[in-house]
């Protein structure tokens, strides 16, 4: 259940972690402030004020002569600082006016109880600044009123403003500080992720705790091995190119010297066949990650493959809604679709092409009549040179890059391709592509 209550953000835990119990503290440190001083500092002010009362009404009671008590009245105002004033024939009230403060309440009684042999009541809200008490004799009663600081602690709210303040500042200063330290890892995230997209943070500066530091050099470093493995791999892979098409070209030339005959053509369509694999091995080293993206409305594009392939004597059904766009490389984004049309039409007839949106991400989908793939040889599939000659006819050439170049093209944009079970009968290849940015499909 902790687990699940917890913050999933490093943020949310590190002011769990640091923050709270900041906040704890505090709260403890108050609460048992509270109740020793309260308890301690109130007790002894009421113990002295019930003791004064009932000094009061024993010298009260022991000289009943009207002079006497009018002095007893006088010296308790000026010496002692509580109004003293007598009400004949009267009675107190049964029950006491207590403060909402339940420990003053409990501490005046207790030491009123202890100081006098006679019913008493107090009142502690009747008045702001006063505390009035009535004490309960044979033919009246003495009411006594004390100012309220003579009976409890007043300052106690200071310390809890001056608490509040301090744990407030604190709690200030320690989220300014956990917001700029992951604020330096999420750049560092964010950096990661657009490289994995195939963009790039030209602005990255590592930044924050040594730590992050080392984490963001560390990226900045493994971004320029990655750069320079895949430049030395396409350098290779497009000099291989070059040779072999220069003596492909010279026998190319060659044989259409040659008398046409069977033999010859199948010569001719052989080394087509080789430059095509060439161009594929190529395409698939390159990848365009530099290539500039743009919004490009889904729409169009289906329109404009349909016209392509319906000037190709095939036929290409879509169903993609207007407005529905997706920022992406353009020539990566045709490049991939045609491959997985192409791929359709060499294994059936019906081609259906469509898109839909779902939250933030644009599932782009190639859906054909052919014989498939069994669920558990999509992977396979996808991997680079991959042959299922299972499922599909292994006489069809091909260079098993296909799929590899969709996937590529996809991881770079963000995305994914995944490949499902069509409603056709066929083979469904779903390019899952996010919306915006900074979302990644998975």
């Amino acid at each position: 259940m902790l687990r699940r209550l917890a913050p999933k953000s490093l943020y949310g835990r590190t002011i769990l972690i640091v923050v709270l119990p900041i906040f704890m503290m505090q709260s403890v440190v108050t609460y048992v402030f509270f109740n020793r001083h309260w308890e301690e500092v109130t007790a002894t002010l009421a113990k002295s004020t019930a003791s004064d009362f009932g000094l009061l009404t024993l010298l009260w009671e022991s000289d009943g002569s009207t002079e006497a008590r009018a002095a007893l009245i006088v010296r308790a105002r000026e010496e002692l600082e509580i109004e003293m004033s007598y009400v004949p024939d009267g009675i107190i009230p049964l029950e006491d006016q207590g403060s909402i403060f339940n420990a003053l309440n409990r501490t005046l009684d207790r030491e009123l109880d202890w100081s006098l042999d006679v019913p008493y009541w107090y009142d502690t809200t009747g008045f702001d600044d006063e505390v009035e008490a009535r004490v309960q004799l044979e033919e009246g009663y003495l009411m006594f009123r004390i100012a309220r600081d003579r009976v409890v602690a007043r300052n106690g709210h200071f310390f809890v403003i001056w608490m509040m303040m301090a744990t407030l500042l604190l709690g200030y200063i320690a989220l300014t500080f956990l917001r700029n330290q992951v604020r330096s890892i999420t750049r560092l995230a964010a950096a990661a992720d657009a490289f994995g997209r195939g963009q790039d943070v030209k602005d990255f500066k590592p930044s924050g705790a040594r730590e992050v530091r080392q984490a963001g050099h560390a990226f900045i470093a493994m971004r320029a091995r990655i750069r320079r493995f895949l430049e030395q791999r396409t350098e290779m892979l497009a000099g291989v190119s070059h040779d072999l098409k220069t003596p492909l070209t010279r026998m190319k030339l060659n044989l259409a010297l040659q008398p046409v005959n069977q033999d010859m053509a199948d010569m001719k369509a052989d080394m087509d066949e080789m430059e095509r694999l060439l161009d594929d091995y190529l395409t698939f080293a390159r990848g365009d990650a530099a290539a500039v993206r743009e919004d490009i409305d889904l729409h169009q594009l289906a329109e404009t493959l349909a016209h392509s392939a319906d000037r190709m004597g095939r036929t290409l059904h879509t169903d993609v809604a207007d407005g529905l766009t997706v920022n992406a490389q353009r020539g990566n984004i045709i490049r991939a679709i045609n491959n997985l049309t192409e791929n359709a039409y060499k294994f059936g007839e019906t081609v259906h092409l469509s898109a839909v949106e779902d939250g933030s991400t644009v599932h782009i989908r190639i859906d054909d009549d052919g014989p498939g793939i069994p669920d558990t040889a999509h992977d396979e599939a996808i991997r680079a040179f991959g042959r299922l000659d299972q499922a599909r006819n292994s006489t069809v050439p091909g260079s098993g890059l296909g799929l590899s170049i969709v996937r590529d093209v996809a991881r770079a944009h963000g995305g994914a391709l995944r490949l499902e079970t069509s409603p056709l009968g066929g083979l469904r290849a779903v390019i899952a592509l996010p919306t915006g940015k900074a979302s990644t499909v998975t």
